[in-house]
């Protein structure tokens, strides 16, 4: 029995070395990063750091006597996959408080426009490290912490374990670059995943995946993807035309939008853009950057030859254009509403892909290059289903982007939505697991 209690004492110190070695490395890196977001933000943008939220120092300030859910997402991608879940949530339970965090600039600037109303804090997670993690804690009182996706933080986890505070993971998916990495660490990776209660996974595949990490099949539930329930506006035909109108775009011009592009696929879709309009000169191209930052010299660089280029921000109303550059931040969803066909950026170079969920909603042909692995389950689907087409060349962008085959490219878009509400139903098993999970202490 001593030789146990031992065993355990020395188990428990070594891993205090090993939370306090992982808090020095993430302070030294914190050091490294902190002056360069200063001067991205603060100088070069103007906007605030919010330290004092990510150290814990301005906490949300809860009312006593309610339970206290905690919800946190990454940025953008995650937040608005969780917009109907927190709606819902508000609406099945007004006795709990919710709070709301999330870890970007952009992320919060979403949130803030289409989750605020339904929750009762938003607020930026601290830093992961030990006094600003467990100050939060402490304010919050969390009966649920609910993760989206694979947001995976060592003190997070583990002020939430300590405090007996369940961890519900939701929407969870296992990209086949995570599974490698975690497998090459399979000792460390099981150890941290085995601090989530549960798991609600996109796909079986992604319950496989954490399988062969080391997480227990009885706490991992395959739920379907949040994002295929995203509610979009829907424009009538009138407001579609006036935005249209407004955007430059003439009467019975063919739109293809690039959303979500990465450095490195711009040429390819200019060069797919040059060789359509030299068959069909009705054919407009918006390109949506995934970061606008890094296309500031886009015009400058690019051979854009005799098209007329504009910027969405610089673009005044009526104006034409041949190519327009979406560098707005939340505009991307209407575009895809008013477009003809869309690319999936993040798919001709070795990203992983962009989220397809958007332009199906508006029932949209999809085309996407060979590399989605980060939404594989997601592409196969739309592909088996005949809503989606893969493209690997500009020669193949331009028979889309030129409309060879329009009743082709018609049913395309049309399979698309179609697909899209095959695959809903999300929400309801997501919203009956944190039900069921609020206020039971962990044992």
């Amino acid at each position: 029995m001593l030789g146990c209690l031992e065993i355990g004492r020395s188990f428990q110190y070594i891993l205090e070395i090993v939370y306090l070695a992982y808090s020095i490395l993430f302070g030294l890196a914190l050091a490294v990063v902190l002056p360069l977001y200063f001067l991205r933000s603060r100088i070069r943008r103007g906007g605030p750091l919010h330290l004092e939220q990510r150290f814990g120092f301005a906490r949300p300030s809860p009312a006593r006597g309610k339970p206290f859910l905690w919800i946190h997402a990454v940025s953008v991608g995650e937040v608005l996959s969780l917009q109907n879940l927190v709606r819902r949530l508000r609406a099945a339970h007004p006795e709990w408080e919710i709070g709301f965090s999330v870890l970007t600039e952009t992320g919060y600037a979403v949130a803030r426009e289409k989750i605020r109303e339904n929750v009762d804090h938003l607020f930026f997670v601290p830093f992961d490290m030990g006094w600003p993690v467990r100050r939060v804690f402490a304010r919050l009182r969390p009966s649920l912490l609910v993760l989206a996706e694979s947001e995976y933080w060592p003190r997070l986890l583990r002020e939430a374990q300590r405090r007996r505070c369940p961890v519900l993971v939701v929407n969870g998916r296992v990209s086949s670059r995570t599974f490698r990495r975690m497998l090459r660490f399979r000792g460390p990776a099981s150890f941290l995943l085995r601090k989530v209660t549960r798991f609600l996974v996109q796909t079986p595949g992604d319950r496989e995946r954490l399988e062969k990490i080391g997480v227990p099949s009885a706490g991992i539930e395959v739920a379907g993807n949040l994002k295929c329930e995203t509610r979009l506006p829907v424009p009538t035909p009138g407001e579609l035309d006036a935005y249209k109108s407004g955007l430059g775009i003439p009467p019975g011009a063919k739109v293809i939008v690039g959303g979500s592009i990465h450095l490195g696929e711009e040429d390819a879709l200019l060069d797919a853009f040059r060789r359509a309009r030299g068959r069909r000169g009705d054919v407009r191209l918006v390109l949506a950057p995934r970061h606008p930052e890094k296309f500031a010299d886009f015009e400058r660089t690019k051979p854009i030859g005799d098209f007329v280029f504009r910027r969405r921000t610089k673009l005044q109303s009526g104006e034409n254009w041949d190519i327009l550059l979406l560098d707005t931040l939340g505009e991307l969803a209407r575009i895809y509403a008013a477009c003809d066909a869309a690319f999936i950026g993040g798919s001709l170079v070795p990203w992983g892909g962009q989220n397809l969920l958007e332009p199906a909603f508006y029932g949209k042909p999809i085309v996407f290059g060979p590399h989605m692995e980060n939404f594989a389950a997601l592409a196969d689907a739309f592909l088996e289903g005949g809503g989606a087409r893969t493209v690997r060349n500009p020669e193949d962008l331009a028979a889309v982007f030129a409309f060879d085959r329009p009743a082709e490219l018609e049913g395309m878009g049309r399979r698309s939505r179609e697909i899209l509400l095959s695959l809903q139903g999300a929400t309801d098993r997501t919203l009956a697991a944190v039900s069921s999970m609020m206020g039971r202490k962990l044992e």
